[in-house]
């Protein structure tokens, strides 16, 4: 059996930035049940050379985004990074989710040889479709998203593998 590089992408990211989405609800609701300032854990981080949680957020987002329509030949619309609240966050996740689900099966499946140039903050790099998925924009998502959950969970919002995992 064979996996295509559209079942590899949207639906993983789907479900990663809803997950995501559904863990600042319940940090949204734990800050508000506990009386604390949500500014807190937007601006939490886990080490001091790590971006904050919203960062973490808006770099998720980016990287599905981009990194799916990068694999479409589409143009992904551009978020201003400007979100201060949980809302807000919410509300970008959501967003992201919802282009998402506009790129169909067609404009992804065959990008496995293309080849996915992309600018970083220092270079341009080039890629074939398949390892710039696996090897750079997966890994990116994840770590982004796994980054947001921890600073959550060890700021004391009680967040289980569940939580994490998402919706089946």
């Amino acid at each position: 059996m064979t996996i295509s590089m559209h079942q590899a992408t949207i639906p993983t990211f789907i479900r990663a930035l809803s997950s995501l989405a559904d863990v600042l609800e319940k940090a949204a609701a734990h800050a508000e049940a506990k009386k604390i300032d949500p500014a807190v854990f937007i601006n939490s981080r886990l080490a001091p050379d790590m971006f904050p949680l919203v960062r973490q957020v808006q770099i998720a987002s980016d990287a599905a985004k981009g990194g799916a329509a990068r694999l479409a030949q589409a143009e992904p619309p551009a978020f201003e990074d400007n979100e201060t609240t949980f809302p807000q966050l919410i509300e970008r996740a959501r967003k992201t989710v919802a282009y998402l689900e506009t790129l169909k099966p067609e404009q992804i499946d065959g990008s496995e040889e293309r080849t996915v140039t992309w600018k970083t903050r220092t270079s341009e790099k080039s890629m074939k479709g398949q390892p710039y998925l696996l090897h750079h924009v997966i890994p990116n998502v994840y770590f982004h998203v796994t980054a947001a959950y921890l600073i959550l969970r060890h700021n004391g919002v009680e967040l289980g593998k569940q939580d994490f995992l998402g919706k089946s």
